[in-house]
Protein backbone atom coordinates (compact mmCIF):
# COMPACT_ATOMS: atom_id res chain seq x y z
CA UNK A 1 0.00 0.00 0.00
CA UNK A 2 1.10 3.59 -0.98
CA UNK A 3 0.79 6.87 1.40
CA UNK A 4 1.87 10.44 0.86
CA UNK A 5 3.74 11.87 3.81
CA UNK A 6 4.01 16.09 4.18
CA UNK A 7 7.73 16.94 5.69
CA UNK A 8 7.96 20.56 7.00
CA UNK A 9 11.51 20.04 8.53
CA UNK A 10 14.17 17.69 8.21
CA UNK A 11 12.13 15.18 6.19
CA UNK A 12 12.71 18.14 2.95
CA UNK A 13 16.31 18.09 3.81
CA UNK A 14 16.89 15.18 4.72
CA UNK A 15 15.27 12.04 2.77
CA UNK A 16 17.22 8.92 4.44
CA UNK A 17 14.36 6.30 3.67
CA UNK A 18 13.18 5.05 0.07
CA UNK A 19 10.62 7.25 -1.50
CA UNK A 20 8.51 6.57 -4.87
CA UNK A 21 7.62 10.01 -5.90
CA UNK A 22 8.28 13.60 -4.47
CA UNK A 23 6.57 16.30 -5.40
CA UNK A 24 6.38 19.99 -3.71
CA UNK A 25 3.21 20.52 -1.46
CA UNK A 26 1.07 22.54 1.45
CA UNK A 27 -1.08 21.89 3.96
CA UNK A 28 -3.70 24.63 5.17
CA UNK A 29 -4.40 25.81 8.42
CA UNK A 30 -1.06 24.88 9.81
CA UNK A 31 2.37 27.40 10.71
CA UNK A 32 5.59 25.83 10.95
CA UNK A 33 7.50 26.53 14.79
CA UNK A 34 10.17 25.94 16.75
CA UNK A 35 8.22 24.79 19.67
CA UNK A 36 8.57 21.38 20.12
CA UNK A 37 11.62 19.59 22.37
CA UNK A 38 14.61 18.03 21.05
CA UNK A 39 16.28 15.15 23.48
CA UNK A 40 16.85 12.47 21.60
CA UNK A 41 18.29 14.19 17.95
CA UNK A 42 19.30 17.75 18.36
CA UNK A 43 19.64 17.78 22.21
CA UNK A 44 19.62 15.82 25.19
CA UNK A 45 17.32 14.99 28.09
CA UNK A 46 19.10 17.53 30.01
CA UNK A 47 19.60 20.11 27.30
CA UNK A 48 17.25 19.60 24.57
CA UNK A 49 17.23 21.69 21.55
CA UNK A 50 14.63 22.72 19.37
CA UNK A 51 13.18 21.27 16.50
CA UNK A 52 9.64 22.01 14.30
CA UNK A 53 6.77 20.83 14.87
CA UNK A 54 2.86 22.16 12.99
CA UNK A 55 0.50 24.92 14.63
CA UNK A 56 -2.50 24.95 13.99
CA UNK A 57 -3.27 28.51 13.16
CA UNK A 58 -6.52 29.25 10.95
CA UNK A 59 -5.78 30.38 7.18
CA UNK A 60 -1.95 29.79 7.43
CA UNK A 61 -0.40 27.43 4.82
CA UNK A 62 2.87 25.80 5.40
CA UNK A 63 4.55 25.01 1.82
CA UNK A 64 7.57 21.17 2.21
CA UNK A 65 7.47 18.36 0.25
CA UNK A 66 5.58 15.39 -0.36
CA UNK A 67 7.07 11.73 -0.60
CA UNK A 68 5.11 9.07 -1.92
CA UNK A 69 6.16 5.95 0.43
CA UNK A 70 5.44 2.17 1.05
CA UNK A 71 3.72 1.07 4.02
CA UNK A 72 7.24 -0.40 5.20
CA UNK A 73 8.83 3.22 5.36
CA UNK A 74 6.44 4.21 8.49
CA UNK A 75 8.39 1.96 10.77
CA UNK A 76 11.83 4.08 9.67
CA UNK A 77 9.59 7.37 10.34
CA UNK A 78 7.95 6.74 13.30
CA UNK A 79 11.13 5.85 15.18
CA UNK A 80 12.77 8.95 13.42
CA UNK A 81 9.78 11.12 14.41
CA UNK A 82 9.47 9.47 18.30
CA UNK A 83 10.14 12.02 20.52
CA UNK A 84 6.78 13.50 20.75
CA UNK A 85 5.31 13.05 17.50
CA UNK A 86 1.96 11.82 16.48
CA UNK A 87 0.52 10.48 13.10
CA UNK A 88 -1.87 13.41 11.96
CA UNK A 89 -3.94 12.95 8.52
CA UNK A 90 -4.26 16.39 6.32
CA UNK A 91 -5.50 17.08 2.86
CA UNK A 92 -2.31 17.94 1.02
CA UNK A 93 -2.32 20.74 -2.27
CA UNK A 94 0.49 19.98 -4.94
CA UNK A 95 1.66 23.20 -6.96
CA UNK A 96 0.32 21.34 -9.85
CA UNK A 97 -3.56 22.22 -8.09
CA UNK A 98 -3.90 18.41 -7.72
CA UNK A 99 -5.05 17.36 -3.91
CA UNK A 100 -4.33 13.75 -1.56
CA UNK A 101 -4.80 12.99 1.63
CA UNK A 102 -1.16 12.79 3.36
CA UNK A 103 0.16 11.80 6.92
CA UNK A 104 2.34 14.05 8.72
CA UNK A 105 4.06 14.19 12.04
CA UNK A 106 3.06 16.84 14.37
CA UNK A 107 3.99 17.18 18.26
CA UNK A 108 1.89 19.13 20.14
CA UNK A 109 1.44 20.84 23.50
CA UNK A 110 0.25 17.67 25.31
CA UNK A 111 3.22 15.93 24.79
CA UNK A 112 5.98 15.94 27.53
CA UNK A 113 8.72 17.14 25.00
CA UNK A 114 6.78 20.05 24.04
CA UNK A 115 8.57 23.42 24.59
CA UNK A 116 6.34 26.03 23.08
CA UNK A 117 6.91 29.74 22.25
CA UNK A 118 9.29 31.95 23.40
CA UNK A 119 10.75 35.21 22.15
CA UNK A 120 12.76 34.47 19.07
CA UNK A 121 16.10 35.24 20.35
CA UNK A 122 15.94 33.13 23.41
CA UNK A 123 14.93 30.34 20.69
CA UNK A 124 17.61 31.14 18.65
CA UNK A 125 20.46 30.76 21.50
CA UNK A 126 18.97 27.31 22.74
CA UNK A 127 18.97 26.08 19.17
CA UNK A 128 23.13 27.66 19.34
CA UNK A 129 23.96 26.18 22.41
CA UNK A 130 22.15 22.64 21.21
CA UNK A 131 23.65 19.82 20.41
CA UNK A 132 22.73 15.89 20.27
CA UNK A 133 22.97 12.53 18.40
CA UNK A 134 22.36 13.68 15.32
CA UNK A 135 24.23 16.59 15.15
CA UNK A 136 24.00 20.15 16.34
CA UNK A 137 20.68 22.10 16.84
CA UNK A 138 22.04 24.91 14.73
CA UNK A 139 22.91 23.05 11.69
CA UNK A 140 19.45 21.30 11.80
CA UNK A 141 17.95 25.28 11.52
CA UNK A 142 20.53 26.79 9.12
CA UNK A 143 20.04 23.11 6.83
CA UNK A 144 15.94 24.12 7.33
CA UNK A 145 16.01 27.34 6.19
CA UNK A 146 18.31 26.50 3.13
CA UNK A 147 16.43 24.33 2.00
CA UNK A 148 13.11 26.52 1.68
CA UNK A 149 14.99 29.19 -0.01
CA UNK A 150 15.86 26.45 -2.34
CA UNK A 151 12.16 25.73 -2.51
CA UNK A 152 11.60 29.47 -2.56
CA UNK A 153 9.53 29.55 0.42
CA UNK A 154 9.06 32.31 2.91
CA UNK A 155 9.11 31.07 6.63
CA UNK A 156 9.62 34.18 8.72
CA UNK A 157 9.20 31.88 11.12
CA UNK A 158 12.58 30.11 9.94
CA UNK A 159 14.34 33.30 8.75
CA UNK A 160 14.29 35.14 11.74
CA UNK A 161 15.51 32.56 14.10
CA UNK A 162 18.34 31.84 11.30
CA UNK A 163 19.44 35.93 11.65
CA UNK A 164 19.28 35.44 15.08
CA UNK A 165 21.41 32.84 15.46
CA UNK A 166 23.86 33.99 12.63
CA UNK A 167 23.77 37.25 14.97
CA UNK A 168 24.98 35.28 17.59
CA UNK A 169 28.59 33.84 15.73
CA UNK A 170 28.78 30.72 17.60
CA UNK A 171 29.51 27.78 15.32
CA UNK A 172 29.53 23.89 16.75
Amino acid sequence: MEHWVFGYGSLIWKVDFPVLDRRRASVTGWVRRFWQGSHDHRGTPDAPGRVVTLVPEPGAVCEGMAYRITESVFEHLDHREKNGYLRVDTPLLFTSGDMALATTYVADHHNEAFLGPLPTAEIAAQIDRSCGPSGSNREYLLHLAAALRELNVVDEHVFELERHLLALGHSR
